[in-house]
């Protein structure tokens, strides 16, 4: 049976989320948690989220720099997927480089005509939606 797979733009004041269908054909942004990057409350939020869907993987966006180093909030990312791996086992939690993920997310919201305060709320679980979509086109690596 195909299951679902949760994307996150992880973020210190703001994460984004997004998900896939069953069949992993097509993404959906979900909106963003504004809890810090390091709080109960997020991990709330996943487990929220959780309830309402199959999930067996999360793509979690890594922060690198643009010639491929972890970039300065990777051990941020890096502690947060800890804490999925603790508390959702079941659940694969794989990385997915998140260079420009941000900046397409802005220029697909610019074109769908989104402006000013529309564009910066949807911005994380647009970013969010890129990474799925990257995974599933480099072929769901784990």
């Amino acid at each position: 049976m195909e299951r679902s797979a949760l994307g996150i733009d992880h973020g210190t004041k703001r994460t984004g989320f997004a998900v896939t269908d069953p069949l992993r054909l097509s993404v959906q942004p979900l909106g963003v948690c504004q809890q810090p990057g390091d709080s109960d409350e997020l991990c709330d939020h996943v487990a929220g989220l959780l309830d309402d869907r199959d999930v067996d993987v999360f793509v979690v966006g890594q922060p690198l720099n643009m010639d491929g180093s972890a970039g300065p909030r990777a051990a941020d990312v890096e502690a947060f997927c800890e804490r999925l791996r603790q508390r959702f086992p079941a659940v694969t939690v794989v990385l997915v480089d998140e260079r420009l993920t941000t900046k397409e997310a802005e220029s697909r919201l610019s074109e769908a005509g989104y402006r000013g305060q529309e564009r910066k709320a949807r911005k994380d679980s647009w970013s969010a939606a890129l990474l799925l979509e990257e995974w599933i086109r480099t072929g769901e690596p784990r």
